[in-house]
């Protein structure tokens, strides 16, 4: 099999974005805030101008292809998250015991989930994360991508059932949309 000269993915830059590269860390800052990240990769280089990031890789394999992808995609994730935001929207589910849902600091705390005397508790990631509860409808927004989907997954988990049959006891906090929407 013939091996490629090199691949390049070129990243468009918008103008209320400005992107800062310091040897593998990407520092990406905009009208959302600042998200850092650092892409420690041997063969993969990062540099970019005015207009575009462009990474690249000289001689790759297979793993070096797949790493190049990734590294496009959360560049422009943080690029994404920094000028529009990510929010994720999900829904309070109960059929018997009403669950109360409060966020206090960093945790969101799960009150009576099907009956139960101790709160389920789960954890907010990032410091750029914020989490609202208004009646039955649970919103995560964040400049990260990552961050807003690992606190939602956890306020999901927190709300797994064990030991009953799922087809009954459908209780629990869902996902109902994912959205990427403009930054006030």
């Amino acid at each position: 099999m013939v091996k490629l000269a090199d691949i390049t993915e070129i990243i468009p830059i918008p103008e209320d974005v400005t992107v800062t590269i310091n040897g593998s860390e990407v520092t990406v800052k905009g009208n959302g805030g600042e998200i850092k990240r650092n892409f420690n990769h041997n063969k993969i280089t990062i540099s970019n101008d005015e207009e575009n990031v462009t990474v690249k890789v000289a001689f790759p394999n297979k793993k070096d292809k797949a790493m190049v992808g990734t590294i496009r995609s959360h560049i422009s994730n943080m690029i994404y998250g920094v000028d529009h935001g990510f929010t994720y929207k999900m829904k309070i589910v109960y059929a018997h015991f009403p669950m109360t849902v409060k966020v206090q600091g960093k945790i969101v705390t799960i009150d009576n989930f099907l009956g139960e005397r101790s709160p389920r508790k789960a954890k907010i990631i990032g410091d750029d994360v914020k989490v609202s509860v208004k009646g039955e409808d649970v919103t995560i927004t964040g400049i990260n991508k990552e961050h807003v989907g690992q606190t939602m997954a956890n306020i999901e988990q927190a709300t797994k059932i064990k030991g009953r049959d799922p087809r009954i006891f459908q209780d629990g906090i869902y996902l109902v949309d994912k959205r990427q929407e403009e930054l006030e």
